[in-house]
């Protein structure tokens, strides 16, 4: 018996449900690359792109995914042979490594453990030793979407600091961009890389740098620099420049239709709506696991992600209540990557939700958990529900 019939619900930590008004805004004829609308767009979205990374720095768009970030912050501002040092925690952040080597830099990883957060003590003690100044640059993810951490940014930037090294902070938003504060300026994040899949609510196929003063001064001596990721030539005055080629318009229309919606609600009001169906889904969860066979990933409370939140499970359950969830349901949820490929699954909460779909995931994951004999404690949605309701009941109006 499949009660699938209607609207998939798609649970995924990305890519995430793209709003019907920005599918319509994609919906429409080709226009003029070098002049009109499209170049306001263009230039609108890099203004607005500022506001939502919290900075006054410069910001760039790419017709590429995350890992195009990824490239093109190190080119813009390291060397062949440049030392830096990448926070493990995680899966993703190893991935930003393993391209660091590929482009020819010095690749140090700092151990993590796939169920907490990067340790900044750990980061200073290694950054007081580097008394020659030969790290140039500290990588780390703010939230990471395979264990579903949030790392705590400001306190990797006090370590840093207290080190008293003059590392530039490079960090990915690109799974908390949109959904978890994160304040580039005031942080001290030098550059800061995103993708617009996610908490942003578009397809994939963008994505996002932004870029301090302090990235720009050193940019110049850059040798690892290409003409496509090259700062330089994307600041020239001609709007194919912004691109370097032909601008992938159909994208950013639907992009700038989705910054009207995240403008329109407020970004305060986009956070606090994450953080509360996050905890809604956390209350779902601790009452779920009191039954043994479902737990966080995340063991720390405040170390667990607003946008995405990884359960841990053996894989003789996990895999039919996903299927359960998908093929009765239709309601499709991640599945576990990385070191717990497997052994658990992934309910990403982030981008265009709400309490309806939240709720009726929750919903369906705990019909699930019953239908299979998975053993679990009851009453996980209406904890969920009793927490929002209190929520709501005090925030409206």
């Amino acid at each position: 018996m499949s009660l699938r019939g209607g609207r998939e619900f798609l649970m995924i930590p990305g890519p995430t449900t793209v709003p019907d008004e920005v599918l319509s805004a994609m919906h429409r004829p080709a226009v003029d690359i070098y002049s009109g609308p499209l170049v306001d767009v263009t230039m609108s979205c890099l203004r607005d792109l500022r506001t939502v990374f919290r900075t006054a720095g410069d910001t760039y768009i790419y017709a590429a995914n995350g890992h195009g970030a990824w490239e093109s912050a190190l080119t813009n501002t390291l060397s062949r042979g440049d030392r830096v040092v990448v926070l493990e925690s995680g899966l993703f952040a190893l991935g930003w490594a393993e391209m660091a080597k590929r482009l020819g830099i010095d690749v140090i990883i700092l151990p993590g453990a796939w169920r907490r957060a990067a340790d900044p003590d750990q980061l200073q003690a290694f950054l007081r030793n580097d008394r020659e100044g030969r790290v140039k640059a500290v990588l780390l993810t703010q939230v990471d979407t395979a264990s579903g951490v949030l790392n705590d940014i400001p306190s990797i930037r006090r370590a840093v600091d207290e080190a008293g090294h003059d590392a530039l902070l490079m960090v990915d938003v690109i799974a908390s961009l949109g959904a978890i504060p994160f304040e580039m300026d005031e942080w001290g994040v030098a550059v800061a890389v995103s993708a617009s899949q996610k908490g942003l609510m578009m397809t994939p196929g963008l994505s996002f740098v932004a870029a301090s003063p302090r990235a720009k001064q050193v940019h110049p001596e850059a040798d690892l620099r290409t003409f496509y990721w090259d700062w330089s030539f994307r600041d020239g005055p001609e709007h194919y420049q912004k691109y370097c080629g032909t601008c992938p318009e159909h994208l950013m229309f639907g992009f700038r239709k989705a910054l009207d919606l995240i403008l329109s609600e407020g970004l305060d009001n986009v956070h606090q709506r994450h953080r509360l169906l996050a905890e809604a889904t956390r209350r779902a969860v601790a009452e779920w696991a009191k039954g043994g066979a479902i737990d966080f990933n995340i063991l720390q409370p405040d170390q667990r992600s607003d946008s995405v939140t990884v359960l841990a499970m053996d894989e003789a359950h996990a895999t039919p209540l996903l299927d359960y969830c998908r093929d009765v349901c239709g309601v499709v949820l991640g599945i576990a990557i990385g070191p717990a490929s497997g052994h658990g699954f992934r309910i990403g909460h982030m981008g265009h939700i709400n309490a309806p779909t939240l709720l009726g995931t929750l919903g369906v994951i705990e019909m699930g958990l019953a239908a299979l004999g998975i053993p679990h404690g009851s009453g996980g949605c209406s904890a969920a529900i009793a927490y929002l309701a209190e929520k709501t009941d005090r925030t409206s109006g």
